[in-house]
Order: structure tokens, then C-alpha cells, then sequence
């Protein structure tokens, strides 16, 4: 977002029908519309209740710990990453498993507020939220207004109508109707490519820039658009959750480690949620969540705090 973020989650404002259908479908005339369904939504399955890490515990802020939990700020539009579930209110989704399990090990519990991709990062910085977790890229403009905490790796993936009948070349994208979510690394992806386009007299992109994940696979089901750029996860969850009216296009590219936010400075609270990863990295916790999610081959050895990239 605003970076990239990524893909895989089960639905979306009750099951991914029911969001896309709250956000209007419909084509536009060329073709039958088909919305993703909630096929393939992970389980409710059980992640160990995690033990509290004394020595982790305490290096969390007074400020932070005195009220028993941790408020996350999170746009649950991004199946199967963050998602509301299919009664409409509970927000569901591989990080909210893990950013539940870290304010476990920091013998807290977790609450997620939902909230648009873009505000999340000033709310952390303005103290309305303390953690952000909604598949966060690390890249170093974040990293100069905020620290991250490494806990996966997810690349950009074109996703297209099945069967590419518009013959979408990955690689060249002028001229074409793609749609993107607002904030996210997709959006500077766009942008170089606009100007590569233009720099080679080439028609620039038709780009579609929509609030929610949801909103913009819709869009290319219902053929508003020919091609989505979002994050691997993402991608192939849409393709598993369509009824075969999505698939993915040549390799994914630009790869790079997700973050948990937090404010800048924070060096205590900045260990104390690594070390929380990386305890549920050993203890098997870490393996299990992405397991259930179908998202295992984003897994990263360690957790970093403000990684390289």
C-alpha cells in the first residue's frame, strides 16, 4: 500500500460474495461478471494459544501495556491477509492470527481496528494505533518515518481475466485498463510504468486506483478493467476464490520483506515484538499460521528489525 502489499484471504465483508457484492457488481457490457466466493476461506483451526515471554513482556511501554492489549490498525480488505469474516463485523486473516500470537507472547491481547490502507500509518504515528499489521512492504521511504519488523516475503503478481483474452503481456501495460489499490507499492509500480510508456510514445496505462483489494478484483471480474497489479498472495487468492475467473500472468517481481509498523524510536517495543516473531518462528506457531492460510512459501527465516532492502 502506498508500498506493496499482498494477496490470499477468505472473504472480505462476509465472505469475499458478500463484499464485493456490498461494493456493487455488475459488468459493463462486454461480458458476464463473476465475483469471487468465499471457496477456499482457511478454517477457523486452531494457533496455539501462545505463553507469555516474561523477558519479552517487559520491554513493552508502560504506555502500551497499562490497558492489558495492543490496538493494530489494519485494512481487513486484502484476503487472505487481513479480511473481515462472514459475519460481517470479525476481522479475520494471516496477520491478525500473527499479530494476535505477538501480543500473546508479550502477555497482551490483541485488538484490530479496521481502517483504510493509507491512514494507517499516520494513525500509528498520531497514537491512535500502536502496531500496524496489514501486509505492510518494507521499503526505505517507510523506513524513514517508521520502524518495521520483518515477518514475510511477497512479491507484485498481474492478475488477469482466465484465459488472458486480452492478451495481457506482464511486461508491457501501455495503453491498458489495470487496477490497483490505493496506497500500496502497486501505485509507484503504475507510475514508473506511465512514464516508461510515455518515454517510448506509447499510450500511457488506464489506470483504476480503488480503496479496497476487493473493490479492484471485482473490478476485473466484472471487466472494468483487464489487469490488476497486488501482491502474491493476494493474486493467487483471487484465482483460488473466483470460480476460475481469475488467473495469474508471468512471474511475480519486485519481492520484499512485510513489516509490523511501529512508531519510529520505539527500540524497546521494537525488540519485544521481533523477539515475539521470531519465538513463534521457533517454537513452530509461525509455520502453522501461514499453513493454515496457504501462503507457506512466504515464509522468512528470521525477523529483522528495519532490514535492509
Amino acid at each position: 500500500m502506498s508500498l506493496p502489499r499482498t494477496l490470499p484471504a477468505a472473504l472480505a465483508c462476509a465472505a469475499l460474495t458478500a463484499v464485493l457484492a456490498g461494493c456493487g457488481a455488475g459488468g459493463d457490457g462486454s461480458g458476464s461478471s463473476a465475483a469471487p466466493t468465499s471457496a477456499g476461506a482457511a478454517e477457523p483451526s486452531a494457533v496455539p494459544t501462545q505463553a507469555k515471554v516474561d523477558a519479552l513482556a517487559a520491554k513493552v511501554p508502560q504506555s502500551v501495556s497499562a490497558d492489558g492489549k495492543i490496538v493494530f490498525g489494519t485494512d481487513a480488505s486484502y484476503p487472505p491477509n487481513e479480511f473481515t469474516g462472514p459475519d460481517g463485523t470479525t476481522i479475520e486473516g494471516m496477520d491478525i492470527d500473527l499479530g494476535t500470537a505477538v501480543a500473546q507472547k508479550l502477555g497482551l491481547t490483541a485488538e484490530f481496528q479496521n481502517s483504510a490502507f493509507p491512514g494507517i500509518i499516520p494513525g500509528i504515528q498520531g497514537g491512535k494505533y500502536e502496531l500496524g499489521m496489514s501486509s505492510f512492504s518494507i521499503n526505505p521511504e517507510r523506513l524513514q518515518t517508521v520502524d518495521m519488523v520483518s515477518y514475510f516475503s511477497a512479491g507484485t503478481a498481474v492478475g488477469v481475466k482466465s484465459g488472458n483474452p486480452d492478451n495481457i503481456n506482464p511486461d508491457d501495460l501501455c495503453g491498458k485498463a489495470v487496477g490497483v489499490q490505493a496506497g500500496t507499492v502497486q501505485v509507484d509500480d503504475i507510475a514508473e510504468r506511465n512514464s516508461k510508456c510515455t518515454a517510448e510514445g506509447k499510450p500511457a496505462i488506464q489506470v483504476t486506483e480503488l480503496q479496497a483489494q476487493t473493490d479492484v478484483t471485482l473490478a476485473l471480474t466484472a471487466n472494468r478493467i483487464v489487469a490488476m497489479l497486488a501482491d502474491t498472495p493476494i493474486v493467487d487468492y483471487a484465482v483460488k476464490t473466483t470460480e476460475g475467473a481469475v488467473e495469474s500472468v508471468g512471474q511475480p517481481y519486485d519481492s520484499a520483506p512485510y513489516g509490523i509498523v511501529l512508531n519510529k524510536g520505539q527500540t524497546d517495543f521494537a525488540q519485544a515484538v521481533q523477539g515475539a516473531v521470531q519465538s513463534m518462528m521457533e517454537d513452530g506457531t509461525y509455520l502453522t499460521i501461514l499453513d493454515k492460510y496457504g501462503v507457506s512459501n512466504g515464509a522468512i527465516p528470521s525477523a529483522e528489525i528495519n532490514p535492509s532492502v
